[in-house]
């Protein structure tokens, strides 16, 4: 009996455009989540820039990105407004043009009434300011092209109170990405947010220690921060036509 005909799937996936040779920047792409978002794109052919405030974990960063890709940073605090100016000097100096801005370096912070004046200001910086504001740097390299993606929170969909400051703040990053879908659009730009749940990462710590978080992993209780790499992956390789404006994910519900 002869084979059957092969299945026409030309309509089964739509286009996947290559991430081959395109560039990014990625804010604190030195630990968790962003490394791991570096990590990836590195090996789908993507140039980094990345930041961290650890010169070790830059330097660890750099060398597993490089493993696998091409990627470069440099060690700076983007809660201050001349290092964050710096970042993007120096981004523009190895790079040239880019095309893709991951805006994802933050800190975790309590509620208004359990956190010092200092540390509530330092936080917005880190976590509202300095998006705001790589966004704003980010945009005359993404015309006609690029792709703006905001690392955000589940933690805008649960107000609570014992941590109001975080949650508030990703709120407004919530918020700013859909203005700025609306914004950016009409000039090229893509704008996505991707909102994750309880993600492993060294942003738990003290709270929820390595070996803890490797057992909540193990159970499906917890998200590793390579599954959120994947939500960005996704973002970026859809056709230009197709914007995912928003992608919450969180960990398994479990029966406890």
């Amino acid at each position: 009996m002869a084979d059957a005909d092969p299945k026409n799937l030309s309509d089964a996936h739509t286009e996947m455009p290559s991430l081959k040779g395109r560039k990014a920047i990625i804010t604190g792409g030195t630990t968790g989540i962003g490394r791991a978002i570096a990590v990836l794109l590195a090996s789908e052919g993507v140039e980094i820039f990345t930041c961290g405030r650890d010169e070790q974990h830059l330097k660890d960063g750099l060398e597993r990105i490089n493993e696998v890709g091409k990627g470069d940073g440099i060690a700076l605090d983007l809660a201050k407004r001349e290092d964050l100016d710096r970042f993007f000097t120096e981004a523009e100096k190895r790079l040239g043009s880019y095309d893709i801005a991951i805006i994802n370096a933050a800190v975790p912070v309590d509620g208004l009434t359990t956190t010092s004046e200092e540390d509530a200001w330092y936080a917005v910086a880190t976590d509202y300011a300095a998006y705001v504001m790589s966004a704003h740097k980010s945009v005359s390299h993404l015309k006609d092209k690029g792709n703006l993606v905001l690392i955000g929170s589940m933690s805008a969909h649960s107000l609570g109170g014992s941590g109001s400051v975080y949650a508030g703040m990703k709120k407004g990053i919530q918020g700013f990405a859909e203005a700025l879908h609306k914004e950016l659009g009409s000039k090229g730009i893509k704008v996505g947010l991707i909102e994750p749940g309880l993600t492993g990462a060294d942003f738990q710590y003290p709270d929820i220690p390595a070996d803890k978080q490797r057992e909540m992993i193990n159970e499906d209780k917890m998200l590793r921060a390579e599954d959120i790499a994947v939500a960005v992956h996704f973002m970026l390789t859809q056709p230009r036509r197709a914007v995912v404006m928003q992608l919450a994910m969180t960990q398994r519900v479990s029966d406890e």
